[in-house]
């Protein structure tokens, strides 16, 4: 693509150099320029891409994207054509998306944001779409989908031009859908400028990437700027159980629709039943049984269905597909014993997210049942919230085991300290402290007596662990089916 068919996606504050160029390839990475290649000099959180443009112009570069006018020669370069823009984060994703072709713009795109429940709904729109004869595509922090093409997720939102990418190949596969989490971190880094959103969702919102935002507010403000900069084309779920849900929607010109399961909303449902294997529920007058558990799991369901009915298919057939619908890998997943107890691996790694999968856990089982929680914290992440999940498990587990989670490059005795200074004295003489995780999960495992229910909390999905910087497998589910 030429340079100046390329620079119509933005508007530069200043262009030095020709525009006739042949661009053969975009990077924000330096490592990966070439000859003819357009480079954007991106500022991030530990390295700024500006003091790479130099090696960058010495590979070749035929095209620089900059927005520290400190690195704008004052006379044309040989062979560089430099592009001054007031943000290059910004910059990326519309270039990104006009190199790949606009492909948001041919598919139906939307998007779901929230601290927890994103990876349940988007998931689950894109099975239900496809259960209904549609071709459609998945962006997910489990895994990516091109319709029935499984492509390995590293990210919650891919960068802009994996992600613009990964939307071009659905467009030639013939999707008409397409469902991904939107990140706060992908939010504001831009990495979702340019896209085309005909949707978006919100499924609720508490402490998550405080290390980040700095501030509650800053993180709740930065997710409602996807619901900001929706078209009046576009439509609006959003959560009306959630003091935040009618927030998100404050300045939104999109077709706002509201879901609840405690007021009057568009959307609405109740439990009439619920065991381990699903919920017997009441959507907007029908029923319909479902296999998964718990109240939050209503209020993502109540999301899907909205979601499904604001694109338009049929009542009756999104809630006979919703019936068939079953788990999120790592989300609430159930394994039994043959010794009579249920082990639950589930991805909560936030105070809410535990306590709802608490709650759930204790509605359901019986009350001579004991509930052993697994759980830690992920290292490099909000230390704040440390201490919360430690209380928020003990208060209600029968039996606590603290144990390691994702230590990545901190000490993992160092995010066990935090997590036992949330604990009383009494509370922590009661508390087990099993650092290796596999150990933690054995010995929950050992104590459990028949009827006894164990959560195992923080990963999920997840199949790794990063100790001291050195990446390990270890998945959850195999650690319990192992012991059995």
């Amino acid at each position: 693509m030429f340079l100046h068919q390329l620079l119509t996606a933005i508007e530069p504050l200043q262009v030095l150099g020709p525009t006739d160029i042949d661009i053969r390839s975009l990077h924000f990475d330096s490592r990966r320029i070439e000859a003819r290649d357009l480079f954007v000099a991106q500022v991030g959180t530990a390295v700024d891409g500006h003091t790479f443009i130099s090696g960058c112009v010495s590979k070749g570069a035929a095209a620089v994207v900059l927005s520290n006018p400190a690195y704008m020669p004052a006379e044309p370069s040989a062979g560089t054509t430099y592009i001054l823009v007031p943000d290059t984060d910004r910059a990326l994703g519309l270039l990104a998306s006009r190199w790949f072709g606009e492909p948001s713009r041919h598919l139906t795109l939307v998007g779901v944001t929230g601290t927890n429940g994103k990876t349940t709904i988007a998931t689950l729109l894109y099975k239900l779409t496809r259960a209904m004869g549609h071709r459609g595509g998945l962006l997910s922090t489990v895994v990516n989908y091109i319709d029935d093409e499984a492509v390995a997720a590293t990210h919650t939102t891919p960068d802009a031009l994996e992600l613009n990418e990964l939307l071009a190949r659905m467009v030639a596969k013939g999707c008409t859908y397409a469902f991904m989490e939107v990140s706060s971190h992908a939010i504001a880094q831009q990495r979702i400028a340019g896209l085309d959103f005909d949707g978006a969702l919100f499924t609720n919102l508490t402490r998550d990437h405080i290390d980040y935002h700095k501030t509650f507010d800053n993180y709740r403000d930065t997710k409602k700027r996807l619901f900001d900069e929706l078209p009046k084309t576009a439509f609006a779920v959003t959560n009306k159980d959630d003091k935040n849900g009618l927030v998100m929607t404050q300045n939104c010109r999109a077709t706002i629709r509201t879901y609840s399961t405690r007021t009057m909303a568009d959307y609405k449902a109740q439990i009439l039943e619920e065991g381990f294997d699903g919920m017997l529920l009441n959507i907007n007058g029908h029923e319909v049984f479902v296999p998964l558990v718990g109240r939050f799991n209503v209020s993502n369901l109540l999301c899907i269905y909205g979601a499904a009915r604001c694109l338009g298919f049929d009542e009756l057939e999104v809630l006979r597909v919703l019936s068939t619908l079953t788990p999120v890998n790592g989300r609430f997943e159930t394994i039994h014993s043959p010794k009579g107890w249920t082990a639950i691996v589930d991805y909560a790694h936030t105070p809410d997210a535990v306590d709802n999968v608490i709650r759930t856990i204790r509605e359901i089982k019986k009350p001579e049942a004991r509930l052993i929680t697994v759980v830690g914290c992920g290292g490099n992440r909000d230390k704040g919230k440390r201490p919360m999940m430690a209380q928020i498990a003990k208060q209600g587990s029968e039996q606590l085991i603290l144990t390691s989670d994702n230590p990545r490059d901190e000490e993992p005795r160092a995010i066990l300290k935090d997590m036992t200074d949330g604990l009383t004295p009494d509370e922590l003489r009661a508390t087990l402290v099993i650092e290796d995780r596999a150990a933690a999960i054995q010995t929950a495992c050992t104590l459990a007596r028949p009827g006894d229910v164990i959560l195992v909390a923080g990963k999920g999905h997840e199949d790794y662990q990063i100790i001291r910087g050195v990446k390990h497998h270890f998945d959850d589910h195999e650690q319990v089916r192992l012991y059995i």
